[in-house]
């Protein structure tokens, strides 16, 4: 029996990403958890989720076999974490792919030589047990010829992956015998076999082989290229080798649970209960960390809706064991230094990480003090009402709102002697559920494999950079009615698709929009316009061509760009980088760009931020990309290998999106970024820059939207002919005497506010006498109801005050209208309060005289309603409520 090898994560993940390396792989970095250019997704889930574009023929790699260790991230079992030995809600996914490249021949023995070589992790052969879809034959042969036992070759008819609509086909999965000592069930159970529930043989691999495309059709059509999609989990693997109960006792937690330790007066393996609150804050802190690390932030829907649950439930887990103070963002440095080797970024970016993690546990202390206040009170009143039991939609509401776990209300119930409608809370929670699951429908989908342009690889080169006119452009490339075809022609709401040998088009990427203009032939006539140009898979300019005349098949033509339009597109563009560097300078090194659209008449950019920005920060962002244009920097433009570009200290921002050659555009020493889109020669061709709206549109992103050149002289003088009105309507002759006589407008108004209050006091004091003196004796007690003429609830308020110092009745009504409005208010004194009458629920049963609702506190209580009609139905309606 071989010697199980000793390795920890980093040496498991490098040794993986090596072995495939060396068999011609690409290492792809990990990317993002927030998903860029894909709304399908909520969160990156997957290694196959990054290659999605590659496997349904979008676009073609620059190799086709490809390598990575992929951060994800999956909630949809967040319940068992803690509770089992392997969920997590963050993971990381080791997976080799192939595009159309190797398959089942290749594959089968590489996993093998991995698992059981020497030089790779070592195992022991007859540790390992493989199942395979019994209807793949080919797997079967496969692994027995690189020497898997029969006995160790197990079918199951569940190896088939299917998601639905795209790739598709049978799987092969990798199991390790860890003995019958690690196991949960009996050496006789039925379960305690490879693919069974059980903890003895864990899945550490899983290969897909996709063959077939899933149709919408419902049929299952061969694929036109087979591809290879693998995923190994890192934390599992990991426990193998560090010979780990579960994964949370291996280097990628252990840290995290001593370190709790350090926090609480408990401490791990004592105690089973304890134990789970443990790997709920190591799991949980892991998670926040990176995805706050990615960009999303804390919020109530989305990705933020997620991190801010997490959050809680890690803080709850944390008061279990005896943490009464903000401890999870001490937390984020330990994260980071366990993930440093192969991602520097975490600790590099941990005090703004810290921050916003601190700023959530605060916020969150006053919402658990919330909840603690609601189910404390939920509980008085079922004893008052001696019932025994908390209802299931209190117990959901403790759990979604609050984020108790129905175990803590449980708990805190039991102590008084009442129990929790688990049915109840499990519906409540059964319909959440639904609704979150139909929001991932789309999660895990891929489009079906497109190939009318996969086999297409002849070059097309972008000229637009320097030239944006081509006179003798061929077409090599000419698609109708997704068919290749020798001539096209014109058709009703029909557009072609055209690849040129060379296109002054710019094709849209990177948020600058694709350029428009005309095609025309040798006659000087207009073939058609081009209204769009997208990237075809092997990355030529694919052109949407509205067609008036036929074209055809090896012609050549002048395609000409719409250059008024092109140039606004140029200015925007270089704006948003003078834009981007003029946030990281004013507001920190944590801002990132989140997204952007360079459009002809504006630019929009999308940034992440935690917290408002100022109008003084805008203000100091704007002056610095004016300062930038006004400056005159020349804008120069680098073809460059990727290392060298980064050695020039230029910003990439989605590292997927370059190659070996990567163009650089440099403004000055102000800013270098990675950048294949099209820029002035000089900042000074932008004129002006002007910020015109500035808001949040997500959790932790926040959209400035700009105007520069001519759109930002329309803007301002928009604006001096809007205050040119005011002033006329003030009577100034210079604008600057605006604001001073604004001013002096405002104190007139308040002082005229002022005795229109003072008048209305007096004539409800007046009043107040009147009405006061009317009390009519009830069977409950004393009631003064009357209809008053004020200015609203606020002196129906005043007029309660005089009430209760002067204990002129047990119960106080009183209503006003405003046009066909009204407003009520209730007010019980304080030994009628004790006796049992409650202000809330008598406006409760009168409100809807004047069609209306409302509530308030047992001394006082106040309603609006929309039928001022209804008034003295209601004053008469409270009188018979007492004399019941």
């Amino acid at each position: 029996m071989k010697e199980l090898k000793h390795l920890n994560s980093a040496q498991v993940r490098s040794m993986f990403l090596e072995f495939f390396k060396e068999h011609g792989h690409k290492i792809m970095p990990s990317q993002s958890l927030v998903p860029v250019d894909d709304p399908t997704l909520l969160w990156i889930n997957s290694g196959v989720a990054t290659m999605k574009k590659y496997f349904d023929g979008k676009v073609v790699p620059e190799n086709p076999r490809m390598t990575s260790s992929q951060k994800s991230i999956r909630t949809n079992d967040i319940e068992n974490v803690g509770k089992t030995a392997r969920h997590h809600t963050m993971f990381e996914m080791l997976g080799n792919f192939s595009v159309g490249d190797y398959f089942k021949k290749e594959v089968i023995p590489w996993a093998w030589e991995l698992l059981t070589g020497d030089k790779w992790f070592g195992f022991d052969p007859s540790k390992i047990y493989i199942t395979y879809y019994p209807k793949d034959t080919d797997a079967y042969d496969l692994w027995r010829k690189v020497g898997v036992a029969k006995d160790h070759l197990v079918p199951d008819k569940d190896n088939f992956w299917d998601i639905g609509q795209g790739p598709s086909g049978p799987d092969t999965e990798m199991y390790y015998d860890r003995g019958q000592e690690m196991n949960d069930i009996p050496e006789d159970d039925p379960e305690n076999y490879p693919g069974g529930e059980n903890q003895r043989y864990l899945e550490i691999w899983n290969i897909v082989f996709s063959q077939f495309n899933h149709t919408p059709e419902d049929t299952y059509e061969p694929l036109p290229h087979k591809n290879i999609d693998t995923g190994m989990g890192l934390e599992r693997v990991v426990s193998i080798f560090e010979n780990a109960p579960t994964n949370f006792e291996t280097d990628l937690f252990l840290p995290l649970i001593h370190q709790t330790e350090g926090f609480s007066t408990k401490k791990y393996a004592s105690n089973k209960d304890d134990d789970v609150q443990f790997k709920i804050i190591a799991d949980h802190i892991r998670t926040i960390t990176f995805a706050i690390g990615d960009g999303a932030l804390p919020s109530n829907m989305g990705r933020g809706y997620v991190i801010r649950r997490l959050l809680r439930r890690a803080v709850v887990a944390g008061k279990k064991l005896g943490i009464d103070e903000p401890f999870l963002y001490k937390m984020v440095p330990t994260v980071g230094k366990i993930m440093q080797d192969y991602y520097p970024d975490v600790l590099e970016n941990a005090d703004y990480i810290q921050k916003v993690v601190k700023s959530e546990e605060d916020r969150f202390s006053s919402t658990l003090n919330g909840g603690l206040n609601l189910l404390n009170s939920v509980i008085d009143e079922a004893k008052k009402n001696n019932t025994k039991q908390i209802d299931g939609q209190t117990a959901f509401k403790l759990y979604d709102t609050y984020g108790f776990p129905v175990e803590l209300t449980r708990e805190y119930a039991n102590d008084e002697g009442l129990t929790v409608d688990e049915e109840g809370f499990s519906a409540a929670m059964t319909e959440q559920q639904n609704r979150a699951r139909k929001a991932r429908d789309m999660d895990n989908g891929m489009g079906v494999q497109e190939d009318v342009w996969t086999e297409f690889t002849e070059p097309s080169k972008y000229v637009g950079y320097t030239d944006l006119t081509v006179d003798d452009a061929k077409v090599i490339g000419l698609v109708q009615d997704g068919k290749h075809v020798e001539q096209a022609q014109p058709k009703d709401k029909t557009d072609v698709e055209v690849i040129f040998d060379k296109t002054p088009f710019y094709a849209e990427m990177g948020g600058q929009v694709a350029d428009t203009g005309d095609i025309i032939d040798n006659y000087g006539k207009e073939v058609g316009r081009v209204v769009d140009v997208q990237h075809a898979p092997h990355q030529q300019n694919l052109h949407r061509i509205q067609l008036k005349t036929p074209i055809k098949l090896g012609a050549r033509y002048k395609l000409v760009v719409d250059r008024e339009r092109h140039l606004k597109i140029e200015k925007n563009h270089t704006a948003t980088h003078l834009l981007d560097q003029a946030l990281r300078n004013v507001l920190g090194g944590h801002t990132q760009q989140a997204g952007s659209l360079v459009e002809e008449h504006y630019l929009r950019f999308d940034f992440n931020h935690f917290g408002q920005v100022t109008a003084k920060d805008l203000q100091a962002v704007e002056k610095m990309v004016n300062e930038q244009i006004w400056k005159e920097i020349p804008v120069q433009t680098v073809e460059t290998d990727i290392d060298s570009a980064k050695e020039m200290g230029a910003i990439a921002l989605f590292s997927d999106k370059y190659g070996k050659r990567v163009r650089v555009v440099k403004i000055g020493d102000y800013n270098t970024e990675f950048c294949g889109g099209d820029h002035v020669k000089n900042t000074n061709e932008l004129g002006l820059f002007k910020i015109v709206s500035e808001g949040g549109v997500g959790a932790g992103i926040r959209r400035i939207e700009a105007v520069t050149a001519s759109d930002a002289f329309k803007f301002m003088q928009d604006r001096v002919d809007l205050l040119n009105q005011v002033a006329g309507d003030l009577k100034v002759a210079q604008l600057k005497d605006v604001p001073h006589q604004v001013s002096e407008l405002q104190d007139q108004l308040k002082s005229a506010n002022k005795q229109v209050a003072a008048l209305q006091s007096k004539i409800a004091a007046q009043q107040a006498s009147d009405v006061f003196g009317d009390v009519q004796n009830c069977k409950q007690g004393s009631l003064i109801a009357a209809q008053v003429k004020v200015a609203g609830m606020g002196q129906l308020r005043e007029l309660a005050d005089q009430w209760r110092s002067k204990a002129l009745s047990d119960v106080l009504v009183l209503a006003t209208a405003n046009g066909s409005k009204a407003n009520m208010l209730v007010a019980v004194s304080d030994s009628a309060v004790k006796n049992g009458l409650k202000a809330g629920d008598i406006i409760k049963q009168i409100a809807p005289a004047i069609n209306g609702g409302g509530g308030g506190r047992p001394t006082m209580a106040q309603a609006g309603g929309k039928k001022a009609a209804g008034i003295p139905t209601a004053l008469k309606q409270a009188a018979e409520l007492l004399n019941k």
